[in-house]
């Protein structure tokens, strides 16, 4: 005789955690000519000022991207 098999289906939600004690949001940029990144930050104004002074030592580097850390947390409905 074969064990039959239960199954439980549930949804999940998912969304950013909004906690007191969640991870902080960091903001950080990234050089897309050398890869080169700042320091991640929760304040967005100091990784833009890294861009700056990147940009001052390097002149033909011109094209940044952002990288957003956001802390996101799962929940059962039901």
């Amino acid at each position: 005789m074969r064990p039959r098999a239960a199954l439980r289906y549930e949804e999940w939600s998912l969304e950013p955690d909004l906690e007191p004690d969640a991870e902080p949001t960091t903001y950080a940029m990234q050089c897309v000519v050398d890869e080169e990144s700042s320091l991640g930050s929760e304040d967005y104004v100091e990784p833009q000022e890294w861009v700056l002074g990147h940009l001052d030592e390097n002149p033909s580097h011109l094209i940044y991207r952002e990288i957003i850390t956001r802390p996101w947390r799962a929940w059962r409905r039901g």
